[in-house]
């Protein structure tokens, strides 16, 4: 056992940071959205590329990233990682078209891959194990703070108008955040190598990476083409390829070949219903969020940064939801807590909907259902992965986080295409309440499905200090922080 890294604590400051460039990149994109809208002459399309390009590159990149973590080494991947998002921000930055713009978020969402799986690992190899539950703490209060202050810092950024920055600001801002975890994890970051002679199954991931891409190319693009018959074509070739995807690892893990994911993984219920729960909420949650925002900016004409305020109650209403979730009832209820947050995430979209209604509406309306909705989505959030994860073995336990994880990603992606399709083709036929309430119907049929499913899932969440025990001999996957 090596000793802890004399430097540990600023290790996990550098890792931290990564995380949060991530976790602000998804919400603050969200709030700039339609000012990238009116700038860039964006078509709701191309919005919807930008807002999900990103969350989708990094679903098809994860589980991958995480390997070439176990190859290459996590350092030089993390390091890889941390400079390419950085770099992809700076292009997003300077983006002159909504193509350009694009193509710099899907390379965000690349680097993002590289980036994020490597963390556990890094503090697993820095940290003594009796201090990484001590650890395993911190993530939850900084995580949660930047979800909460993320909309608000989006909002914030873009009403400043830094030298006629605008938009632009909120990639911009990564800059300094990258170049600082890049500059001292190149200084203090545990250089321990790789396994070279591992091998990388590049049939899997790219198997996955096409799989992803038909599923959400035909959503986005669809509306706009008319949903010719080659868009479904692709939605049921993107789910066969996700099947193929299985089949592939099986016969590799047969062939003595070590696979991108443990495929016995699949073979449990309890995992198996949770991946589906997770893809629903995630996906009702992230794609409820961005067509509210749009209703706020381009229907009711509020600035980004009134927007964002208005917001705050949804965020206010998570905190203590998760406080709450992960607190007391998780461990006395388990996924009963997660069936109540669905139950009441619904009763908070109704409220929205009703204070919609179908003209004006001001924040204070809208309020109630805000907070509502948070306080039941920080009920879902706080104990779904444990236990869903509670539902695999403890040698499985590195392929089934990154699995969620990377589902997590896609069902971003996949809201953002479902309710910005409805969304959009709504606002032309009865105007932006109209469209509001159709992309929320669609959120409300999401969380029904969670609340069934979550009858499902594993009784009682698995200790996430399970989480950070080192993997077994062989494990393909690295755990994501």
């Amino acid at each position: 056992m090596n000793p802890p890294h004399p430097r540990r604590w600023l290790i996990l400051a550098v890792v931290l940071m990564a995380e949060c460039m991530d976790l602000l990149d998804g919400t603050v994109v969200n709030v700039a959205a339609p000012v990238i809208h009116r700038d860039l002459g964006t078509s709701s399309t191309g919005l919807e590329w930008i807002v999900g390009g990103y969350a989708l590159a990094v679903a098809v990149g994860l589980v991958t990233g995480g390997r070439l973590g176990d190859i290459a080494g996590r350092r030089r991947t993390f390091l890889a990682g941390v400079a390419g998002f950085t770099l992809a921000s700076l292009l997003c930055g300077l983006a002159p078209s909504t193509g350009t713009l694009i193509a710099a978020r899907l390379l965000q969402g690349a680097a993002g891959a590289l980036m994020l799986p490597q963390g556990l690992g890094l503090l697993r190899e820095s940290f003594a194990p009796g201090e990484m539950a001590k650890v395993f703490g911190m993530f939850g209060p900084v995580m949660g703070l930047t979800a909460l202050l993320g909309p608000i810092i989006g909002g914030g950024l873009v009403g400043l108008d830094l030298l006629g920055t605008g938009w632009r600001l909120v990639f911009l801002i990564n800059l300094p955040v990258g170049l600082l975890a890049l500059v001292t994890g190149a200084r203090i970051l545990p250089h321990r190598a790789g396994s070279p002679g591992l091998s990388l199954d590049w049939m899997g991931a790219l198997i996955t990476c096409a799989a992803g891409v038909a599923l959400v190319y035909p959503l986005i693009q669809g509306r706009e083409l008319g949903w010719p018959a080659w868009s479904f074509a692709a939605m049921a070739a993107g789910v066969l390829g996700l099947a193929g995807f299985g089949v592939e690892q099986r016969r590799r893990e047969r062939r003595g070949a070590v696979p991108l994911v443990t495929p016995s993984v699949f073979s449990h219920r309890g995992y198996s219903l949770g991946l589906l729960t997770a893809l629903l909420f995630f996906a009702a949650m992230i794609g409820a969020m961005l067509t509210l925002t749009l209703f706020l900016q381009l229907g009711q004409g509020y600035s980004a940064l009134h927007a964002a305020l208005t917001l705050i109650p949804w965020s206010l209403g998570a905190a203590i939801g998760a406080g709450a979730g992960g607190g007391a009832l998780g461990p006395r209820f388990g996924r009963l807590v997660i069936s109540a947050g669905a139950a009441v995430m619904l009763a908070g979209f109704a409220l929205v909907m009703v204070a919609v209604g179908g003209g004006r509406v001001s924040s204070w309306d809208l309020a109630p259902g805000l907070l509502v909705s948070g306080l039941g989505m920080g009920l879902v959030v706080a104990p779904l992965f444990d236990i869903i994860l509670a539902g695999v073995a403890d040698h499985e336990l590195g392929s089934g986080s990154g699995v969620l994880n990377a589902v997590q990603q896609l069902a971003g992606a996949l809201g953002v295409a479902v309710l910005g399709t409805v969304f959009f083709s709504a606002v032309g036929h009865g105007g932006f309440a109209h469209a509001l309430h159709g992309a929320l119907w669609v959120a409300l049929g999401l969380l029904a499905g969670v609340f069934v499913l979550s009858f499902g899932l594993p009784r009682w969440a698995r200790d996430p200090l399970d989480l950070l025990q080192p993997p077994a001999a062989g494990e393909p996957v690295t755990v994501e922080a």
